[in-house]
């Protein structure tokens, strides 16, 4: 995990016409797919809705000159987690169906629905527009710049500095369990190396993560006292300097944000139209 987040500020360094994009144009196109997908009726035009979304997602991401090896890749690490939630939704009743009917009975009493399936792919059409959105923002928006764009849209000051002091020793944790990786390679050592005696692996991983909190408790004191040298108290808060949207900026804010709340409108009028 540690590797795949110095992964991730890597692309987000890269350079674009999405990349350029001012971080709060980025941020409430993500929360405006999020909510309108969200919001979109438990039925079938929740395909129709979801592919245009993710036609448009594909188009943004096309602008953003990574590979698509790069968002399969974050995609399937994400699936797994959620795609179990989403699985076992077809041995369940919900609220959003009155009658069921029984596709597959199973041993213990356990069966398998079709309204249930049905609504298993609707939750797995409305996670992966979601998740793709979010991959594009954290894919293209540096961890710092996110945090100014929250601060500028009204991201209350306490949260900001904690965020920040956060998000600048994460990577600095990062970079001493890469260290302390690497030293353990050196020395040959691997702790999922069946030939080495389980004791002795256990022994050697708690030395190493004894290791690691003594050493970031001394780095923590450091930069408190060198924070107290600078200033910090009660009152200190993250700075951050005013900055107007560009017209670039607003004009593709607007088209997406109209884009993403025309469409379901759209596809729900044709919906009552046909019936």
């Amino acid at each position: 995990m540690i590797e795949e987040l110095f992964q991730i500020e890597k692309h987000a360094y890269k350079d674009s016409r999405i990349h350029r994009l001012d971080a709060r144009v980025k941020i409430l196109l993500t929360f405006a797919a999020i909510i309108a997908i969200v919001a979109v009726p438990y039925s079938d035009m929740i395909y129709t809705v979801g592919a245009v979304f993710f036609v448009f997602f594909v188009i943004l991401w096309a602008l953003t000159r990574l590979s698509p090896r790069v968002y399969l890749q974050r995609l399937v690490e994400i699936v797994p987690l959620w795609g179990i939630v989403i699985f076992f939704q077809i041995f369940f009743k919900n609220k959003y169906y009155v009658d069921y009917h029984t596709i597959l009975s199973l041993p213990f009493g356990i069966a398998v629905y079709a309204e249930s399936v049905h609504f298993a792919f609707i939750l797995l059409v409305k996670f992966v527009v979601s998740v793709s959105f979010i991959i594009l923002l954290s894919s293209t928006t540096k961890v710092q710049d996110m945090l100014e764009g929250g601060v500028r849209m009204g991201l209350p000051a306490d949260f900001a500095l904690i965020l920040g002091m956060m998000i600048r020793y994460l990577f600095v944790f990062g970079y001493i369990y890469k260290k302390v990786n690497e030293s353990l390679a050196t020395r040959c050592f691997d702790a999922f190396d069946r030939k080495l005696p389980w004791k002795y692996r256990m022994r050697q991983l708690g030395y190493t993560l004894g290791t690691m909190f003594i050493r970031a408790y001394e780095q923590g004191e450091r930069v408190y006292t060198s924070m107290l040298c600078r200033g910090y108290g009660r009152n200190s808060f993250l700075y951050i300097k005013k900055k107007p949207l560009c017209r670039g900026d607003m004009a593709f804010l607007g088209f997406s944000l109209a884009f993403v709340i025309v469409i379901p409108v759209v596809v729900w009028l044709t919906a009552l139209q046909l019936f």
